[in-house]
């Protein structure tokens, strides 16, 4: 499909999504004092800041709220909802804070909530989900999944989208994701005033996987008393030391090169000036606060071994950087309870253009193996960009199903061994 094609279909997505929204919420009341077009970043707002001790505070705690309209920067909805900012845990286990947008359908019924994690792959706060579902900026890729949340909304769910890369935009970071994805939940719950046995379906694609799969893998020990009755995780980075090979000297995937370098210098604190370039260091500053939709084809041709200087040949030649990689591996931090459809695309002999399929194939077995229940869904001829539409179509039935305790169609049973994930050796 082509690039023009391919954006047709999206903002179709988003006109469909936003219209229904619209007639189902269209008694909605305005919001008040709601951010939008022209509020500060959330990088400068004080609502999203909060510098009171949190060692004593549990988890999911609510600590400040405001209203918010959903809307982007050029079109108006009658849709309403709430920001709450709250208590969660960062990649090393300490206290951190994060905000989530909580959206609620006036369709009568019980509350089904679906934590829905937008792929806004960031390195600035200018894409974070509650600003952007605010209004607040717009792309082509968080415009489409706004569509989608719309069509949720329209279906009846609540909806609670989390910011969960956190206040510091640390990319790909596997448990901190899924920890501000169930804390979402949690904040949502308490917001709503809904009991824990309130079920709840994860659901993410692409940047929006990590913290839908990593949130699956540690739910039974972090979040044991939520009922997530399914999860649906689409275009997974699942090891990327097998994503960086595959998109280096990519034209149209290469700046998430620098971009992952921003990510992981943020979370683990990497030593850059020992081991990056002049070309390295330039790169990764120039898309330090950029949305993925910036960096991602910025840099046609780069690679691995221009971002770094002797004696190292590439990124994962540097030993802290390979340690890092290997601590966000998906399929390590536990074993999910709820029934799993893991999906991606496959266009050439590795994967969808920046996911590889074999490692895809690889988790949905490695889970398999554990006894979880899982659909695997594979769509070949289509790219990483192509599947994301097919992706959504099949998701939303697929929780509806978990929703309604329809039994599920694993295919546990002939999905192959796929690549192995066991950790790269530490140079």
């Amino acid at each position: 499909m082509a690039r023009a094609s391919q954006l047709l279909l999206l903002r179709v997505l988003v006109v469909l999504g936003l219209a229904l929204g619209s007639v189902v919420l269209a008694a909605a009341p305005a919001a008040i004092a709601a951010p939008g077009p022209g509020s500060p970043l959330p990088s400068a707002d004080p609502f999203y800041s909060y510098s009171g001790p949190l060692e004593n505070i549990a988890p999911g705690t609510v600590l400040r709220s405001r209203p918010m309209t959903f809307r982007t920067p050029t079109l108006d909805s009658p849709i309403t909802g709430t920001q709450v900012l709250y208590r969660t845990t960062d990649q090393a286990g300490d206290g951190a804070v994060t905000v989530a947008t909580v959206l609620r359908p006036l369709t009568p019924g019980p509350t089904r909530l679906v934590s829905y994690h937008m792929a806004y792959d960031a390195l600035g706060s200018k894409c974070d989900p509650s600003y952007t579902l605010s209004g607040g900026y717009a792309n082509s890729l968080n415009t489409a999944e706004q569509g989608v949340i719309a069509g949720y909304l329209a279906a009846g769910y609540t909806v609670v989208a989390p910011d969960y890369e956190g206040e510091d935009l640390e990319w790909t970071i596997g448990r901190q994701s899924g920890y501000a994805a169930l804390d979402g939940v949690r904040a949502a719950q308490s917001f709503l005033r809904v009991p824990d046995s309130t079920p709840v379906g994860l659901v993410g694609y692409s940047g929006g996987s990590v913290p839908t799969q990593w949130g699956a893998e540690v739910a039974p020990r972090y979040a044991p008393e939520l009922n997530i009755v399914g999860t649906a995780a689409g275009g997974l980075p699942v090891d990327l030391a097998h994503n960086l090979p595959y998109i280096d000297g990519s034209d149209e995937w290469a700046g998430v090169i620098p971009a992952l370098v921003v990510a992981y210098q943020r979370t683990y604190d990497l030593d850059v000036d020992s081991f990056l370039s002049t070309r390295g260091k330039q790169t990764a500053q120039q898309v330090s606060d950029e949305c993925i939709t910036e960096f991602a084809g910025n840099y046609p041709g780069l690679t691995s071994a221009d971002m770094v200087k002797p004696p190292y040949s590439g990124l994962l030649d540097v030993p802290e950087v390979v340690r890092a990689v290997n601590d966000n591996i998906m399929g390590t931090a536990g074993t999910p309870r709820s029934p799993l459809f893991l999906a991606v695309g496959h266009s050439d002999a590795i994967g969808d253009t920046i996911m590889v399929t074999g490692d895809v194939v690889g988790l949905a077995n490695e889970y398999c193996t554990r006894g979880v229940d899982v659909t695997y869904a594979q769509y070949d001829g289509r790219t990483h960009g192509q599947a994301f539409p097919v992706f959504e179509a099949q998701a939303l039935p697929y929780l509806t199903e978990r929703f309604n305790g329809v039994p599920t169609r694993s295919n546990c049973a002939t999905i192959p061994r796929g690549n192995s994930l066991a950790p790269m050796a530490v140079p």
